[in-house]
């Protein structure tokens, strides 16, 4: 695979990947969506089938690993960082566009949403998020972009997603890669999909199960970027845990692997 291969099929991949993601998110959450209130299933399945899409659609081009957690993992079994930068930019800026498309699929819904009387209700005035300390720390559609705890614990939180990710990279190195070693093959995306609906459903309650910095970081960064009316904070002082976690949760899952596996 060539660096401009790797690039290309990372951006791509990322961006369906976010897409999908956080437009069963946005299709739950947002008033006047038809989905709306279709609960958690539908959101933890939502993912799953996003994975699956995005893996598909770029693995021959770039190995999908659409996560930097999983190109960490990937790296540390080989111990080869050359391309490592290059699938962290395709990675960020993949998300941030799958993002962007998210707002355009769903931009109706969210002026609904954001001014909706109810929701203003529950908000700051607007005057007030001019001031950036009296913003929210967590705007009212934040959910759709990036993660947040349920419970703001720094060390359970952090914890929550080292766990959810040393499950999943591990699941990779051990199930999910092609015949190459440098990335998910056919049955591959398919397994790491099923796996990612289940830390969904069984790890996803305590933080939204971020599980890849780039999924939460670049959606977040196109939160705070986005013309949205009303939509409060981008809760930054949150933002590292979900991209230190699953990075540690990467690095200790390959170490895991070359450990008991390799």
């Amino acid at each position: 695979m060539s660096s401009s291969d790797i690039f290309i099929g990372e951006i791509i991949g990322t961006a369906v990947l976010i897409l999908l993601g956080g437009g069963v998110v946005a299709a739950v959450v947002l008033k006047r969506s038809k989905a709306q209130n279709a609960g958690w299933l539908a959101i933890t399945f939502g993912w799953g089938f996003a994975v699956m899409t995005a893996v598909y659609m770029t693995g021959s081009l770039s190995g999908a690993h659409l996560n930097p957690a999983v190109t960490v993992g990937i790296a540390i079994k080989d111990g080869d960082w050359s391309n490592v930068p290059v699938y962290f930019a395709g990675q960020i800026l993949g998300a941030m566009i799958g993002a962007a498309l998210v707002w355009i699929a769903y931009y109706g819904q969210f002026q609904a949403h954001l001014r909706d009387p109810e929701i203003l209700a529950a908000q700051p005035a607007e005057e007030g998020l001019v001031d950036q300390k009296a913003a929210p720390k967590a705007g009212p559609v934040l959910g759709v972009f990036s993660t947040g705890p349920e419970v703001r614990n720094v060390w359970q939180n952090l914890a929550t997603e080292i766990i959810g990710t040393v499950v999943l990279v591990l699941a990779v190195l051990t199930q999910g890669l092609n015949d190459s070693g440098k990335g998910l093959g056919a049955v591959g995306g398919l397994m790491v999909a099923l796996v990612v609906v289940g830390i969904g459903l069984s790890l996803g309650g305590p933080t939204g199960y971020a599980i890849n910095p780039a999924r939460d970081l670049g959606p977040r960064i196109v939160h705070a970027l986005l013309p949205l009316p009303n939509k409060g904070g981008s809760d930054w002082s949150y933002a590292w845990i979900p991209v230190v976690g699953p990075l540690v949760g990467g690095a200790i899952a390959a170490g895991i692997y070359n450990i008991a596996f390799a």
